[in-house]
């Protein structure tokens, strides 16, 4: 077969490879993109049991051993964050992933949605 029929035929796989990769990386990157707070308590149900990442200010906090609750401001609304994995202080900037829970409760309170913290980090 000559050079040129067969570079030819490997033509459309170079292209299709380079699709899928593209497509790899814009749903990657759509999957890490912050949600606003508003969002979230604007359709609590789409959001139900996925995992979401936002970023805002912590406003009050209440911790005992490493386990607890905040509360963030991302400028467009306010959410309470249960954390098994230590709690931030007032005032910090953070960025969180975890998973929406409407109609949380904590010690027969109501907290309306929460997201359950997977992580967190300070910025």
């Amino acid at each position: 077969m000559p050079l040129e029929v067969r570079l030819e035929n490997q033509r459309p796989m170079k292209q299709k490879i380079v699709f899928a990769t593209a497509a790899a990386v814009a749903l990657t990157l759509s999957a890490c993109a912050p949600v606003t707070i508003a969002r979230i308590n604007q359709d609590p149900s789409r959001f139900r049991n996925r995992t979401v990442h936002v970023d805002g200010t912590v406003v009050t906090s209440v911790g005992f051993l490493r386990t607890g609750g905040y509360q963030i401001d991302d400028g467009t609304g306010k959410i309470y964050v249960v954390s098994r994995s230590g709690v931030p202080s007032s005032g910090s900037r953070v960025s969180v992933t975890g998973r929406v829970m409407p109609g949380a409760e904590v010690l027969g309170q109501a907290l309306g949605t929460a997201i359950v913290e997977q992580s967190h980090s300070i910025k």
